[in-house]
């Protein structure tokens, strides 16, 4: 059991790193408040090749997604399709990519989420183990076996504190990586509202 405990110690501090460089790639380049403001002022000056370049270059989630959703406009803007249409289908590209990169976001939170739940129940199975081993050898004819005693006490100890700290740093983590994950979701929503609000008040201007 000290060994599974090992193991999901492990496993979370490699989850961590995992998620940490994920989730710097995806705040992208620059500062995300200054990009949003940027991309605005393009689509509403109707510099709409500029504000693709700008999503390029920030190249973080919230890139991706107006990125696809302004390819998808200047791809219609030319064509036959009425205005409704065409605010529809910039809607329906931001939500793909959007739904795209949420698994991305996401990844591994599950895996952490578990380990934070079962490390605290293998500790206490290491506990009781211990602790049964530290009983048989005080039930010996005799004196006591001090050696057996002393091994399923620490045996106990070692596993109660190794669950413990497992499962506090798996909640921690996964509560961290989880906000980050919703304020990215929070800032696509609201910047593609945005968005689109400004190119459906040009396409009926």
């Amino acid at each position: 059991l000290l060994v599974v405990g090992l193991t999901c110690l492990f496993l979370v501090f490699t989850y961590c790193i995992e998620r940490f460089i994920v989730l710097w790639r995806a705040g992208g380049r620059g500062d995300v408040p200054r990009f949003v403001h940027h991309l605005k002022q393009s689509v509403d000056g109707g510099d709409v090749g500029q504000a693709i370049e700008a999503c390029k270059r920030q190249g973080g989630s919230l890139g991706n997604v107006m990125g696809a959703g302004l390819e998808r406009y200047r791809a219609l803007r030319g064509t036959r399709a009425d205005g409704k249409e065409v605010i529809e289908e910039t809607r329906r590209a931001i939500e793909e990519a959007s739904a795209l990169e949420s698994p991305i976001l996401e990844r591994n939170l599950s895996a952490l989420s578990t380990i934070a739940s079962i490390a605290t129940m293998i500790g206490l199975l290491g506990t009781t183990i211990g602790m049964i081993r530290s009983f048989r050898a005080m039930s010996r004819a005799g004196a006591p076996d001090a050696t057996q005693l002393a091994l399923g006490i620490s045996e106990a100890l070692v596993n109660t504190a190794l669950g413990l700290m497992t499962a506090i740093v798996a909640i921690v983590l996964y509560n961290y990586f989880t906000t980050k994950v919703d304020s990215f979701t929070n800032a696509m929503e609201e910047t593609s509202y945005e968005m689109l609000q400004i190119l459906q008040a040009k396409k009926e201007g």
